[in-house]
């Protein structure tokens, strides 16, 4: 499709595109931060904390129900906003322990990750496990270090606990002031300058003030107070002697984190990663490497990495999230699929704060839309005009968890089948058929039991149809590759029983590992694949202990 719009123009507009995700532990203070990032790029101008939920002050990033009523983020939400002259886009993903594989296909959307830790804590295991993954496609990670004000472990000990445990080194970029009651601002290495920030404050609801002076300046050590001012001074000695100097290309090739204090939930030093983070993330043009076609290809193309259905329950809607990989995107685009050669037309493309949604007339390599989909898309696909874009990997993932789905109504079958259906196609949850059973009993499997209590939810409340998820007893599922396989066999077993996907795939399931490791040794001319055959997938990640 055509467009008015010169090269060295695209250029421009990829170059301002920062496109990025949250990881943390849950309760690290994701959804918090999320919130306060919106505040300081003026996307909302009065932040409702998210311990005020009583109040029905939920956090914007958090549309489904169940998230508002618990206070978790459960679902990838994608939040976009200006900042400067940078174009924000923001990937929040699922912070909760039991988080579903959504969370790792929207790191495959994301040019570079914010890390979020808690003071106190240190690096969790699900830091870890999302750590893994970046690391994977070689994401610029940017750590935060949050509730500052709150007492916690000593920088130095953090920066010691990244390198050991997450192997990458570090950069403090600022430096805490004070800690707990007593954590008053940061010092910009970089800059040489003390920003304290103002007390009194607002409880986190608005932009807090800043005073800045520099390091030499004689207001410095009133402003801090003798003690204070000394302790930064021999702080400061030690990090030049101790610390990794600053080098961008090692950012950016994800060998070296930059380092942040702060605390979201005050809002003290929000304001100054930000803009340390927006001028140090690489634009989709600077992650090119990492992508499957170059930004600044003059033919569109993208990629679809999440479904949701029903974000609005009472138009029934289902959009296909799209990240835009080159060119120009344009409001009732013809585009191909590459999956089938299917010609479509990307009709109503919406962008989103949450659920709320604007028209998107036209956007850039880095955007991600939302598409309306009336069932033309699947998780993976690729979508271009011009020449033909290779398919962008997005992992499928091995289930480790499942369950029977018993009907409580028989006379809305109809309505669960279709229920469960589209939130596969989703990613919430896998369906499963049983031999011989058709659409009778059909098993799901998920890679967190949270996913489980998700489904039922919501085939209540958007289907309508009310479920008993029987558990099975099963560890490990596997797609079967090579000849012969006889289904009746693994089925005869009470430690393997024999499923099909939803292309017909046989897949065994297996009670534990040495139910694995014994058919693996009895049936040498069968591979038992963590994956479909012929997909990519994180098997490393799964069976790990952290």
């Amino acid at each position: 499709m055509s467009t008015d719009l010169s090269p060295k123009k695209i250029a421009e507009e990829v170059q301002r595109r920062r496109t990025f995700a949250i990881i943390s532990h849950p309760d690290a203070g994701k959804t918090t931060m999320t919130e306060k990032l919106l505040l300081y790029g003026g996307a909302i101008h009065l932040a409702g904390s998210v311990k005020s939920r009583r109040a029905a002050k939920h956090a914007v990033s958090d549309w489904m129900e169940m998230e508002q009523q618990r206070g978790i983020s459960i679902t990838s939400s994608v939040l976009q906003f200006p900042y400067g002259d940078y174009a924000i886009n923001l990937l929040d993903t699922p912070g909760h322990a039991d988080f579903s594989e959504d969370t790792y296909r929207t790191l495959a959307a994301a040019d570079s990750a914010v890390m979020l830790m808690d003071v106190a804590k240190g690096v969790e295991p699900q830091t870890i496990k999302l750590f893994k993954v970046c690391a994977m496609r070689k994401l610029p990670i940017f750590t935060f270090v949050n509730k500052m004000d709150r007492y916690g472990r000593p920088p130095l000990e953090l920066m010691e606990e990244i390198e050991e445990i997450l192997g990458i080194r570090s950069c403090p970029i600022n430096w805490p002031i004070g800690d707990g009651k007593e954590f008053k601002g940061v010092y910009d290495r970089l800059n040489e300058k003390i920003i304290v920030f103002d007390s009194q404050g607002t409880h986190g609801e608005s932009i807090v003030e800043e005073v800045t002076v520099d390091l030499d300046d004689p207001q410095a050590e009133k402003l801090l107070g003798t003690d204070r001012y000394l302790k930064l001074l021999d702080d400061i000695e030690l990090l030049d002697i101790a610390g990794d100097p600053f080098d961008l290309e090692r950012v950016r090739a994800g060998e070296l984190t930059p380092m942040f204090f702060g605390s979201a939930m005050t809002n003290f030093g929000v304001g100054p990663f930000l803009k340390a983070f927006v001028e140090m993330a690489p634009s989709p043009a600077e992650a090119k490497d990492r992508l499957a076609v170059n930004p600044t290809r003059p033919e569109f193309s993208g990629f679809v990495f999440k479904i949701q259905a029903n974000m609005n329950p009472a138009h029934r809607d289902r959009l296909a999230f799209m990240r835009i990989t080159s060119g120009v995107f344009e409001k009732d685009m013809q585009a191909t699929i590459k999956r089938d050669n299917r010609q479509v037309k990307l009709a109503y493309p919406q962008t989103f704060m949450a659920s709320d949604r604007e028209v998107a007339g036209r956007a850039f390599a880095g955007d991600i839309i939302g598409l309306y989909d009336p069932g033309n898309y699947r998780i993976g696909d690729t979508l271009f005009t011009g020449s033909p874009v290779e398919e962008t990997e997005i992992p499928r993932f091995s289930p480790e968890h499942f369950a029977v789905v018993e009907i409580k109504e028989a006379l809305k079958r109809k309505q669960l089948t279709k229920g469960l259906d589209q939130l596969s196609e989703e990613g919430t949850i896998q369906v499963f058929r049983q031999p011989h059973l058709g659409d009778l009993d059909a098993v799901v499997g998920a890679v967190g039991i949270l996913q489980f209590e998700v489904l039922q939810h919501r085939l209540e409340n958007e289907y309508k149809v009310k479920v008993n998820l029987r558990q099975l007893n099963f560890k490990h599922a596997r797609w079967v590759d090579g000849e012969p396989f006889d289904e009746d066999a693994f089925n005869r077993q009470d430690y393997t029983k024999v499923l099909r996907d939803r292309d017909d795939l046989p897949i065994v399931l297996f009670r534990n590992d040495w139910a694995l490791n014994y058919c693996t040794q009895q049936n040498p001319k069968l591979r038992f694949l963590p994956n479909p055959p012929g997909t990519p997938g994180l098997e490393e990640l799964h069976g790990s202990t952290v």
